[in-house]
């Protein structure tokens, strides 16, 4: 049977199509359809692919938005049995309203090795690189994360980036940061984006704080995994969740007072994150449409061999099976 390994470049064909079908309602004010066309033209390429396939969790139902189904078979059901946590389109808000930083992005694993936390409230990230892995808790105070990290960056604090989400629920850790005198980049989305880049060291991003969403994380502890980094992930509770939200969690397999690691989130060494830019962003151009189709900027990293691919693909989308609609 065809392994993982073998389809992994492969798995891009999907972000690339969601990609295409979120890009074509760029700037146009309607949230909805960017979802909708994303996980329409991702669902065709799906069902091109010689896989026997399931999304375990998809980015969506929060929000009430376009999303795949829970446990939505994917593939022709055929070849290797594989799992995705999917988010069609990370950065709705930003492509809706052509902003930067949206992306589509996947995690994909043997079934049974990524782990679900459903779309249903916030849960608090950590993200940075191999060096500080096993020396920072979610038990820490911001403070001693960001010392702790910058130590082993062996860097001074006026030199250390930290990347979050620009959300009211951070002002308190935003007011931290600024007293200690860090550089900080606020996005307004895409903090799986976000996860990926304080593992690449040229792109002067240090360290991820923040509460998210959880097909993000997963999707986020599976790249980050797959780059050699560390990530921690938390269920982050408010007073104003819905009070039967951590039952909720808790009878959907959800440890609602653990922290998770990145080795949790996304098990054994068969691993794939794959995204495809939307808008033009750091860690990836936008979609470019041309007279005969599009152009589309992606990646894919995966375990066991930790290799980072980036790809430019270039559609030509007359008779082609998934984007012959567009035309």
């Amino acid at each position: 049977m065809v392994s993982l390994r073998a389809i992994a470049p492969s798995l891009t064909r999907i972000t690339i199509a969601a990609s295409v079908g979120a890009a074509l309602h760029i700037g146009q004010g309607n949230s909805k359809i960017v979802d909708q066309r994303a996980v329409d033209f991702s669902r065709a390429a799906f069902s091109q692919m010689e896989i026997d396939g399931e999304v375990i969790s998809c980015e969506g139902p929060k929000d009430s938005a376009p999303a795949f189904r829970r446990r939505e078979k994917v593939g022709i059901g055929l070849g290797p049995e594989l799992e995705f946590v999917m988010d069609p389109v990370d950065g709705t808000t930003a492509t809706s309203k052509g902003r930067k930083d949206a992306i589509s992005a996947l995690a994909c694993a043997p079934k049974g090795k990524l782990q679900i936390l459903p779309d249903d409230g916030y849960y608090f990230k950590l993200a940075t690189d191999s060096r500080s892995k096993d020396k920072i808790s979610l038990d820490m105070s911001i403070e001693e994360i960001v010392h702790v990290v910058a130590e082993q960056k062996r860097m001074q604090l006026e030199n250390f980036t930290v990347i979050m989400l620009e959300r009211d629920r951070h002002l308190s850790i935003l007011k931290t940061l600024r007293k200690l005198g860090v550089r900080i980049v606020l996005i307004q989305d895409g903090d799986i984006s976000a996860s990926v880049v304080t593992c690449i060291p040229e792109s002067g991003i240090d360290l991820l704080l923040g509460a998210g969403a959880g097909p993000e994380a997963t999707i986020g502890a599976t790249a980050v995994k797959c780059l050699g980094g560390t990530m921690l992930v938390k269920v982050w509770q408010d007073e104003k969740d819905d009070p039967k939200r951590l039952i909720r969690l808790g009878d959907d397999g959800v440890d609602v007072d653990k922290t998770y690691c990145e080795t949790e989130l996304a098990k054994g060494e068969e691993l794939v994150f794959a995204a495809s830019g939307i808008t033009k962003g750091e860690l990836l151009d936008g979609v470019r449409f041309t007279p005969d189709g599009a152009v589309v900027n992606s990646l894919c990293t995966r375990l066991p061999s930790g290799t980072f691919e980036k790809s430019t693909t270039m559609l030509r989308f007359k008779r082609h099976p998934v984007y012959e609609q567009i035309t």
